[in-house]
C-alpha cells in the first residue's frame, strides 16, 4: 500500500487555471477601482466611510431595506449602547435562532447598517433573525473596543435572545476582519458561557493574524481591492504602536490559540462546527487554510471551501463565485439547525 497523506488537499481548487472568467473580470474591476480610488489613510478613515454609504467607491451605494430595523444593545460601560440592525424572517413563521453578524472593513471602515441585503438572505433562506452588530472603529477605537462590543451583544443574545428576540443566539458570521471578530466571539463564549451550544460559525475570507507574517499575505502586492500595505495600514490602526508578537495576542490573532486545549475544555469536546471561504487571490489565503486546519486538528468540524482566482469580497452580486459560496452557507446553517 503506498504511503498517504494524513492531510489531503484538493490541488484543484488552488490552480489558478481553474478561475472561472467571472473571477477573473471581478479581479480587475476591482484593482482598477482601488487603483484609481482614493486611500482611506490619506482622506481618513471618517470622510471614506461616508464615501463608502455614498457609493462613491466602485459606484456600489449599499441599500437600506424598509423591512430592517435597528435596535440598541447595553455595553458594559453604563450609559453605553451598542447599535444592531435587524432582519426578521418576512414569511411570518416563527424564527428558528438568531444569527449574529460582523461586517468587516479591516477594523476601520464598514458599518452594521450597510448589511441588509446579507441580512435578508440569512433570513428568508435559513429562518433566521439575522443581525449585524455597530461595533466601534479604530482608528478612533482601536483594539479591544471592537472586540469588546461584539462580546457584549453575544453574551447579551445568550442571556436574552429567547425572552427578547423569541429565539436563542445559534450563529455567528462575519467576513474579513469581521470573520476575525466573529471567531474571537466565539472563543470568548466558549469561556464566559460554557453551557450554551452555538451551532456554527459561517467565515468568509477571514483575517486570523493581526501579526499578517503569513506568506500569502507578504507575497500579495497587486491593489486587488486590499493588498499587503493597505491591510498593514488597517493594522497599525486596530492595534496602533504594537509590534508584531504582540499581535500574535490569541485575544485578537486566533490563529495563534491553543484551539486543542479550548475545545477539550468544552461539555463536548470540540468546537462549534465553522465553514471557512477564501478565494486564491486573496492574501488571506493562508489565513484560512491554516485556521481551518487547526481547527479540524482539535477534533472539530472545520468545512474549508476555496474557489480558484476569486479575490477579496467575491460573494457579491450573481458573481458565479457567490451563487456558489451562498450555497455552502445555506447547506451549511439549514444543516446545524
Amino acid at each position: 500500500m503506498p504511503l498517504t497523506s494524513d492531510v489531503i488537499i484538493d490541488y484543484s481548487r488552488f490552480n489558478p487555471d481553474n478561475a472561472s472568467e467571472d473571477s477573473k473580470n471581478y479581479s480587475a474591476f476591482l484593482e482598477k477601482v482601488t487603483t484609481e480610488q482614493s486611500k482611506w489613510w490619506d482622506v481618513g478613515p471618517a470622510r471614506f466611510r461616508e464615501m463608502m454609504a455614498n457609493g462613491e467607491i466602485g459606484g456600489l451605494k449599499p441599500a437600506q431595506l424598509p423591512e430592517a430595523h435597528d435596535i440598541n444593545i447595553p455595553s458594559r460601560e453604563e450609559g453605553r449602547d451598542i447599535p444592531v440592525r435587524v432582519y426578521k424572517p418576512m414569511n411570518g413563521q416563527p424564527s428558528k435562532g438568531i444569527l449574529m453578524h460582523v461586517h468587516g472593513g479591516g477594523y476601520a471602515l464598514g458599518s452594521h447598517d450597510t448589511m441588509d441585503g446579507l441580512l435578508k438572505f440569512y433570513a428568508d433562506t435559513c429562518q433566521l433573525t439575522a443581525m449585524s452588530v455597530g461595533y466601534r472603529l479604530a482608528p478612533e477605537h482601536p483594539w479591544p473596543a471592537g472586540r469588546e462590543d461584539c462580546i457584549d451583544v453575544a453574551e447579551h443574545l445568550v442571556d436574552h435572545g429567547v425572552a427578547e428576540h423569541g429565539a436563542p443566539l445559534l450563529f455567528l458570521a462575519g467576513e474579513s476582519a469581521g470573520a476575525n471578530l466573529s471567531v474571537v466571539t466565539a472563543l470568548h463564549l466558549v469561556r464566559s458561557r460554557p453551557d450554551h451550544a452555538l451551532r456554527g460559525l459561517v467565515l468568509p475570507y477571514g483575517n486570523y493574524s493581526i501579526a499578517l507574517g503569513l506568506p500569502s499575505m507578504v507575497s500579495f502586492d497587486r491593489p486587488v481591492l486590499i493588498n499587503h500595505e493597505s491591510i498593514q495600514r488597517f493594522m497599525d490602526a486596530y492595534t496602533p504602536g504594537w509590534d508584531n508578537v504582540q499581535r500574535r495576542n490569541p485575544l485578537l490573532s486566533p490563529l495563534f490559540e491553543d484551539l486543542r486545549a479550548l475545545a477539550a475544555s468544552t461539555p463536548t469536546g470540540k468546537l462549534l462546527p465553522a465553514l471557512f471561504l477564501c478565494g486564491t487571490n486573496d492574501p488571506g489565503l493562508d489565513d484560512t487554510v491554516l485556521t481551518g486546519l487547526k481547527w479540524q486538528a482539535s477534533g472539530s468540524e472545520a468545512i474549508v471551501k476555496i474557489f480558484p482566482g476569486a479575490p477579496h469580497v467575491f460573494n457579491v452580486g450573481d458573481l458565479d463565485v457567490a451563487k456558489e459560496a451562498f450555497g455552502y452557507e445555506t447547506e451549511f446553517l439549514l444543516g446545524k439547525m
